[in-house]
């Protein structure tokens, strides 16, 4: 069982930054993709950013050119760096992890990030 923990949400201003960090409990990062989703009051959960375990990275079209997602193999983490957010991004964002192959799923709790100024 793959535990993920998500850190760093909060309250932060349009035009900002932010960073999110997601924790896993064991080395996933060699058999694994990672990803951020995100889901805002009555809609969906969506994909916002993910890696592949060689590191080719994948955004939503709405947050391209302002969030960053990253990984830390050594500490077993993935950031999600947010620079610019907009009052549009505020949202639960849970971290993902996708076995691959196999497609074993793992969400973690999820941290609200709000952007308010």
């Amino acid at each position: 069982q793959v535990q993920l923990v998500e850190s760093g949400g909060g309250l932060v201003q349009p035009g900002g930054s932010l960073r999110l960090s997601c924790a896993a409990s064991v080395s996933i990062f060699s058999g694994y993709a990672m990803g951020w989703y995100r889901q805002a009051p009555g809609k969906q959960r969506e994909l916002v950013a993910a890696i592949t375990s060689g590191g080719s990275t994948n955004y939503a079209d709405s947050v391209k050119g302002r969030f960053t997602i990253s990984r830390d193999n050594a500490k077993n983490t993935v950031y999600l760096q947010m620079n610019s957010p907009k009052r549009e991004d505020t949202a639960v964002y849970y971290c993902n992890a996708l076995s691959v192959p196999g497609g074993m799923e793992y969400w973690g709790k999820g941290t609200l990030v709000t952007v308010s100024s």
